[in-house]
């Protein structure tokens, strides 16, 4: 099994599991996903805190355990969100190849998008 389809499998689990235990089946998607969000959020505010955003702090040293902690967090929800909208591994991994390949792109000036283009002047 690829990695990203065992996570996706492992998250479908744990949310079933958490849905039945907690009696959350009436929840509809687009509440789940405001939800999903929120949690993000406020992982990505526990990870912020992890390096030092706090600039009138003594800074502390960087665990590089803790901040990993925080960003499998963040997986968690992110997986769950498209298991909820009914993203499959391969649909994200397709997804993320394209965009890869434009953000390349826009970083080139060979986009179509509007506002790349590289300045006259300025070499690439």
């Amino acid at each position: 099994m690829d990695k990203l389809d065992e996570i996706f499998e492992l998250q479908k689990k744990f949310d079933t599991e958490l849905i039945k235990r907690r009696g959350l089946e009436g929840i509809d998607q687009t509440t789940w996903i405001q939800k999903e969000i929120l949690a993000m959020i406020s992982e990505l505010g526990e990870l912020l805190d992890e390096v030092n955003f706090k600039w009138w702090k003594n800074p502390k040293p960087v665990n590089r355990e803790a901040i990993k902690g925080e960003l499998v967090d963040i997986l968690h929800f992110f997986v769950s969100m498209c298991l909820k909208v009914g993203i499959s591994p391969s649909e994200l991994h397709t997804a993320y190849i394209e965009k890869n390949r434009e953000n390349f792109r826009r970083q080139d000036g060979t986009s179509l998008k509007e506002g790349y283009t590289w300045p006259s002047g300025v070499s690439k």
